[in-house]
């Protein structure tokens, strides 16, 4: 199973707890490039298990990182409003 970095963990615990506004001021191409090719996917995932009851391996390990359901659903909003698509 695939495990959620450090840095993964920071990119979306910013997502959970930022105004996207904000976050588009002071984001770099590199920055997109990881929310997309990384945080997005681990985001899309997430949203999936969460909404078609398929699987828990993201639930569990944003649990086991100290990330709420109500934190997930944030960060999920914030990367939608930045133009990541979750679905």
């Amino acid at each position: 199973m695939e495990k959620l970095s450090l840095e993964d963990v920071e990119f979306i615990k910013i997502l959970a707890f930022s105004d996207s506004t904000l976050i588009q001021k002071g984001m770099t191409e590199s920055t997109m490039m990881v929310l997309e090719t990384r945080i997005g996917p681990i985001l899309r995932e997430y949203y999936i298990e969460n909404t078609q009851q398929i699987g828990s391996k993201w639930t569990e390990e944003f649990t086991k990182m100290g990330i709420s359901e109500d934190q997930g659903k944030a960060a999920i909003a914030c990367a939608r409003r930045l133009g990541i698509e979750i679905i």
